[in-house]
């Protein structure tokens, strides 16, 4: 009885996450959604409404991204003028919370489309920013949660263990703490 070359066993391949199953198919959904629309708003009235709307967006979008810019850019320089005079920055939240939805807001308003443009305009709002970053920073604090302590290391560990050339170079990290004697140098690490 002659026994065959084993085939070798590899592991299961993980599943596919959720988003990356159904998000091309949403994509895809929202794209014919708002091509449907222009063109039942093209019939409605005629097509140079439909190029207004969309210059329109597009302009109103700019200036809401190129306000939000500059406003980002102002609360910058002033927490950077408070650090150098040596104040402390005021605790609390600044205005500039609503920064990044808002400019999120404008590329949507920017982009061909009337759901991108009606989706564009609510995360103007203040209320609609409020609560969708309230919901963003749970589901960021969950996801921080879940994923426990040490998985950022374990992923540079993972990345260093399998480069190419296979060298792995031991050492040890060496922390001057302020009021600390200046300590002797190290020998090099020899071989």
């Amino acid at each position: 009885m002659t026994t065959g070359a084993q085939t070798p066993r590899y592991p299961a391949r993980p599943r596919r996450s959720r988003l990356r199953t159904f998000l091309p198919l949403g994509v895809a959904a929202w794209l014919v959604l708002e091509i449907w629309l222009l063109t039942v708003v093209a019939g409605a009235s005629n097509g140079l409404v439909v190029f207004l709307l969309l210059v329109a967006g597009f302009v109103l979008g700019s200036v809401v991204i190129k306000r939000a810019g500059r406003r980002a850019f102002r609360n910058l320089t002033e927490t950077l003028q408070q650090q150098q005079s040596g104040a402390m920055p005021a605790q609390g939240r600044s205005n500039s919370e609503g920064n990044g939805l808002m400019m999120l807001g404008g590329l949507l308003l920017m982009l061909p489309g009337l759901v991108s443009d009606a989706v564009g305009l609510l995360l103007l709002l203040p209320p609609v920013q409020r609560g969708v970053s309230r919901r963003a920073e749970r589901t960021f604090d969950r996801k921080l949660r879940e994923a426990g302590t040490g998985t950022l290391g374990d992923a540079f560990r993972q990345a260093r263990m399998q480069r190419p050339d296979g060298k792995v170079v031991q050492g040890e990290v060496i922390r001057d703490e302020p009021g600390d004697a200046p300590q002797e140098p190290r020998p090099p690490l020899t071989r």
